[in-house]
């Protein structure tokens, strides 16, 4: 994939989208989207969290106060990373594509690069007009993640195109999730590692997870 050398200011705005439940966000959440902001040459990624995502609506989810603290949190450091109101402003249901096509229309003759883990790769198909959703991004930055392999040729039928767009992103292979450290958590394991240290702390804070959520 060839990459506009020319600096900010003589060049489209290149930004990355990075949406998800963040409940908690963690190293590996992190780690895919500092090495997309490198090898896609990014100028910034926009952390989208999705108040009530669609394909959780039987899974007890984090107050939504508590995983925006976490999340801005998380990203404090690095000025590159921004937190984005495009779905926390909006009522939902709130399925990728609409993000897309907001943010889209929000910024002008940008190229838009979309953030995901395999897993959601594979299960594109699934998503809501996922022709669309693909149609609407520039780019796919894809970072694998262990048992999580899409089949690119059945990819390609549906939705169609999106081979051209995928770049696959560099970066250890973290077996690092949301879930486990959930999990970990209601068990009394240890977990301290697994999440930036203001996270961590704010857990502890508000308790959050004991109770096997």
């Amino acid at each position: 994939m060839k990459i506009d050398p020319a600096p900010l200011g003589e060049r489209p705005l290149r930004f990355g989208v990075y949406g998800g439940t963040f409940d908690p966000p963690h190293i590996a959440h992190l780690v895919l989207a500092e090495e997309a902001l490198a090898q896609l040459q990014l100028d910034k990624i926009l952390w989208i969290l999705t108040p009530f995502p669609p394909h959780k609506t039987q899974q007890a989810i984090t107050p939504l106060e508590l995983r925006l603290e976490m999340l801005m949190a998380a990203i404090a450091d690095q000025p590159a990373f921004e937190l984005s109101r495009v779905d926390l402003d909006r009522p939902p249901p709130h399925y990728a594509v609409d993000t897309v096509r907001i943010l889209r229309a929000s910024h002008p003759g940008g190229i838009l690069a979309y953030l995901l883990g395999g897993d959601s790769l594979r299960d594109l198909p699934t998503w809501h007009q996922p022709d669309q959703f693909v149609g609407g991004c520039d780019l796919l930055g894809v970072m694998r993640r262990p048992g999580s392999a899409a089949d690119v040729g059945v990819l390609e039928r549906r939705p169609p195109g999106i081979t051209a767009k995928l770049h696959w992103i560099q970066a250890p292979l973290l077996e690092i999730s949301a879930s486990a450290i959930r999990l970990r958590i209601a068990n009394g394991q240890p977990y301290r590692y697994f999440l930036p240290d203001p996270v961590y702390r704010l857990i502890l804070k508000h308790g959050l997870y004991s109770g096997g959520i």
